[in-house]
């Protein structure tokens, strides 16, 4: 099998650091000779290009668990593509594969730690959602940290998105009640109707933080037992009080936080709560804990099998937002930042040739 391959490739660098939130002029599209496999490599076309909150950590040169892009490299992010021509025996033209391409229409890789996909299973832009590394987000979060029973409560952040409604459908599942937290009344509506959450509170609807805290206690009249934590903001103000004793809060993400930098959007502003939240996690033994999800892949094959499992018998449901051409990366990420995406984010690179 052979296939005609492009002189030329094109990608999305980083063109300067962020001050705040992304800007387009943050980002820079290229286009670029066309890369040759070596000895041991393949060449693969981008069709999935998964957008994720974390890789605005990745655009700040601040120390984090991993590696700064660099000014002029492509943006990171996972993949699904095509091999289209490969030295690797391993791989033939044709696989489709998961592996971390970046922001680019076509890249080359050794094969490490790739994971090839088969279409029959499941579509295969499920590979960088809900059966990607968003999944397993959810699915290690809740389970090994999270350690759900039967009868408690749970709250989530971000319900509609990739990693929060598979968090809330798990949940349900396993017999606990489910507190959602979105933006918009079609995002809530959403989560009640086809995630299967109790109920859903629209942060946006609520005039400020002491109202989404009076509207938070009314949803969790029994208090919480787990807060899945995502977003923080204002969400972790109305949740955090009402943790009860032995609670658990998993942490993935800070969305709310992340074009603020590290300590968030209120840094230096106001009085400092962190006595306060100190003191919670004292006097109510709270186990607060931080998880890279890179740290538990060991676990990868038994989610796939379970959650897999649970899409084809129609147990788990998800949605996709997408959106067309790489060239359309930058916008639906600084969106995605703002809340603007409905389900898991994704960039259409190419054709998607299952679909």
């Amino acid at each position: 099998m052979t296939v005609e391959i492009p002189e030329t490739m094109e990608r999305i660098v980083l063109a300067a650091r962020p001050v705040g939130s992304p800007k387009a002029s943050d980002f820079r599209l290229e286009t670029v000779p066309m890369p040759v496999p070596g000895e041991g490599e393949f060449l693969a076309r981008t069709i999935w290009l998964s957008l994720d909150p974390y890789m605005r950590g990745r655009m700040d040169e601040s120390k984090s668990y991993a590696a700064a892009v660099e000014i002029g490299a492509p943006m990171e992010g996972g993949c699904v593509g095509e091999v289209i021509a490969s030295n690797n025996p391993k791989f033939k033209v044709g696989d489709f594969v998961d592996d971390r391409f970046g922001w680019q229409s076509h890249a080359v890789s050794n094969g490490q730690g790739v994971r090839k996909l088969d279409p029959s299973a499941a579509p295969l832009s499920t590979a960088v959602g809900v059966l990607g590394m968003p999944g397993i987000t959810a699915y290690v979060g809740l389970n090994t940290h999270g350690r759900p029973k039967t009868g408690e409560t749970l709250v989530v952040g971000a319900a509609t998105g990739a990693v929060g409604s598979l968090v809330g459908q798990l949940a349900k599942a396993q017999g606990l009640r489910v507190v959602g937290v979105a933006g918009g009344a079609d995002k809530c509506a959403y989560a009640v109707e086809e995630l299967g959450f109790d109920i859903c509170l629209d942060h946006r609807a609520a005039e400020n933080p002491k109202a989404l805290r009076k509207q938070m206690a009314s949803a969790c009249p029994d208090g919480v037992d787990i807060y899945f934590e995502n977003v923080a903001g204002k969400t972790l103000e109305a949740v955090f009080p009402l943790i009860n004793v032995h609670g658990r809060i998993p942490v993935c993400g800070m969305i709310a936080w992340y074009n603020a930098g590290a300590l968030g959007a209120d840094a230096g502003e106001g009085p400092n709560i962190m006595p306060k939240f100190w003191r919670t996690i004292l006097v109510n033994r709270l186990s607060v804990t931080g998880f890279i999800i890179t740290d538990h892949y060991d676990q990868f094959p038994t989610f796939v099998q379970e959650v897999g499992g649970l899409i084809r018998d129609g147990k788990i449901t998800y949605k996709e937002s997408i959106s067309e051409g790489l060239a359309s990366a930058p916008e639906a990420f600084m969106k995605l930042l703002e809340g603007g995406n409905f389900g898991k984010q994704l960039v259409a690179v190419s054709a998607d040739p299952t679909r």
